[in-house]
């Protein structure tokens, strides 16, 4: 099978520069969804038509398994599969989709290939409660299919058929070159309509089936910023009842955002407003607070991951502790037990099993050991202006608060560091480091006053 998926719309009503089929849903364009449904079926080919905005929207989802064709100008649906016919195999059936209708299951299109089988026209179409907009399904009084109508181009008789035309067809492609040349322009658009194939079709014997999807919304588009927002919602929605039949607990499933995949072991939890990007993977046990965000994120078993955390490209241990308030930025690397607490930040950092810094420090570019403790307003200075240095900090090390460690710098096993102590030597294993201060007390001091206005 062919799949010709149709790219080349303006989409005025978006209001956007960003071409229609590039805006997200899930974190992903909504023609890249509808790419990923297309290669599950493994078509033979695919085709994308673009037109407005081609360069973007060829950039953006070009692989290796992609061919594009181009509508120089947007002339109606029929024009656009026109352009991809040099690119088709003329000796299987073609699949018609869009760029702009995300959601359609793969197993909705399998039983719509099937019903076509090798020689059939085979239209998706569904019932709608108010199918203003759409294009109707016109049928015989023996309910065989007899002709597609568009709205505009409907009389009041035909505006009353609820059944409407999805647009996603399959058909033989071998006619459909000489279909295609045959279509006129004289309706009320003044463009070419693919719909108007139907009559072409029926004229030369070929038998027209339709196949219904599992639900209404696999069949819905994007034309506005109203409906992208609906159909996030619905896509979000369909993905926390996976997650909820799947044995994850959700504090509310209309408050989850997954943009990407999410994979959850056993007695997972989930509070509200929390959002995952890209490659998530939470181990058995672990509970994840109110509004943090996940990107990239590999937790243990165990680990819980307290409100406000803002994780990236990070992996985390069993039975770690993260935030309140923490950020863990790409190449933080926690091993079990590791506890980071509220305004601490890790970055491009490894820390050993048992190692916590509770609150207001910042580990970047270093590897700390097991056990180590890291006080209140801890920084390793790894940057020097042009250069990123790594700071090595060994097992059973105690830091003291508000600690600078200016890389490149070793401190050594079981280390104590008094509180407002700047390391910038490397430390001998089992001393005490600190830099010498004079503490006075003068008596008799009046502090100033404020001066009154006037």
């Amino acid at each position: 099978m062919n799949i010709v998926i149709l790219a080349a719309g303006a989409g005025k009503r978006m209001r956007s520069a960003l071409p229609k089929v590039l805006h997200p849903v899930a974190g992903l364009p909504l023609l890249s969804h509808v790419i990923e449904t297309a290669r599950s079926l493994k078509p033979a080919r695919i085709v994308v038509v673009i037109g407005h905005g081609a360069q973007a929207v060829r950039e953006r989802v070009a692989a290796h398994d992609i061919q594009f064709a181009t509508q120089d100008r947007q002339l109606g649906t029929g024009h656009a599969v026109q352009q991809a016919l040099p690119l088709l195999d003329p000796k299987v059936p073609t699949m018609v989709l869009y760029g702009d209708v995300p959601l359609t299951r793969a197993s909705t299109l399998q039983r719509l290939a099937e019903a076509a089988g090798g020689s059939r026209y085979a239209i998706l179409t569904v019932a709608l409660g108010d199918p203003t907009g759409y294009g109707r399904i016109v049928r015989d009084t023996n309910g065989h299919v007899t002709r597609i109508v568009e709205q505009k181009d409907a009389s009041p008789s035909e505006l009353e058929i609820d059944e409407v035309n999805t647009g996603i067809i399959v058909t033989p492609t071998g006619k459909l070159t000489g279909w295609l040349a045959s279509l006129k322009n004289d309706n009320a658009q003044g463009e070419f309509y693919l719909t108007d194939v139907v009559e072409r079709a029926l004229a030369d014997g070929v038998e027209i089936v339709t196949s219904a999807p599992d639900a209404v919304w696999e069949t819905l588009g994007v034309n506005s910023k109203s409906q992208l927002a609906e159909l996030e919602r619905i896509h979000q929605g369909n993905i926390a009842q996976e997650l909820l039949v799947a044995g994850v607990t959700l504090a509310d499933p209309a408050r989850i955002d997954v943009r990407g995949t999410l994979e959850c072991g056993r007695d997972v939890t989930i509070d509200v407003n929390c959002v995952f990007e890209g490659r998530v993977v939470l181990g058995d046990e672990v509970t994840v607070g109110p509004n943090c965000v996940l990107r990239d994120v590999t937790v243990g078993a165990g680990t819980r991951i307290d409100a406000f955390s803002h994780l990236e490209q990070a992996s985390i241990g069993a039975s770690a502790v993260i935030g309140p308030y923490a950020r863990l930025r790409p190449g933080a690397k926690l091993s079990d037990g590791v506890h980071i607490g509220n305004f601490v930040e890790v970055k491009n950092a490894t820390l050993g099993a048992g190692s916590k810094a509770n609150h207001l420090a910042y580990v970047g570019d270093s590897d700390v050991g097991a056990r180590v403790n890291i006080g209140a307003g801890t920084i390793t200075c790894n940057y020097d202006g042009a250069n990123k240095h790594r700071t090595i900090i060994e097992d059973d090390v105690f830091i003291g608060s508000d600690t600078q460690l200016v890389a490149p710098v070793r401190v050594g096993r079981g280390v104590t560091i008094a509180a407002g102590t700047t390391v910038w030597k490397d430390v001998p294993a089992d001393t005490l480091v600190l830099n010498e201060k004079t503490q006075i007390a003068k008596s008799g001091y009046v502090r100033p006053v404020k001066k009154k206005a006037g």
